[in-house]
């Protein structure tokens, strides 16, 4: 079946099954591989992307279900002010161990400082809570959160 999706601005086409998760269309078929798949049920977050605006996990998001939505990537995230503030937070604060979750982490993040540009700790790690990180990088994700807001005030 040809559905047709926006993702990063550029309307696509791609035959796929209506019940085929977002996750694998975006990997497979337009090859954009920043997206991790990790668990399959929507519990890690490493497939975060946002749907309209919004972080949603691709891995149980139907492709089915976003025709003519908006969909974007972290292959877009640095097009966008706070995806670049947070990629320069990361980079300057060393965020990275594995670097698996990252893209999922800064998807997330982005949601975050969208609601909220000025999150307490505890509202990142509420916010942050689906998100796992196999290497526990959690304490640095936060200050790279609340550096991305401090670069987004200056």
């Amino acid at each position: 079946m040809s559905i047709s999706l926006k993702v990063n601005g550029k309307t696509q086409e791609v035959d796929a099954d209506p019940g085929t998760p977002l996750l694998w269309v975006i990997r497979d078929d337009l090859k954009m591989t920043g997206t991790k798949f990790g668990c399959g049920v929507a519990s890690c977050g490493a497939c975060t992307v946002h749907l309209n605006g919004e972080p949603v996990r691709a891995c149980q998001t139907y492709i089915d279900d976003v025709e003519g939505a908006e969909i974007t990537t972290i292959e877009a995230m640095s097009e966008d002010k706070i995806g670049a503030a947070l990629q320069q937070a990361w980079v300057e604060l060393d965020v990275v161990q594995c670097g698996y979750c990252q893209s999922g982490q800064i998807m997330s993040a982005a949601g975050l400082l969208r609601e909220n540009p000025t999150p307490s700790a505890t509202e990142i790690d509420d916010y942050m809570y689906g998100n796992a990180c196999r290497c526990a990088t959690y304490q640095r994700i936060r200050a790279g959160i609340q550096r991305a807001a401090e670069i987004l005030e200056a």
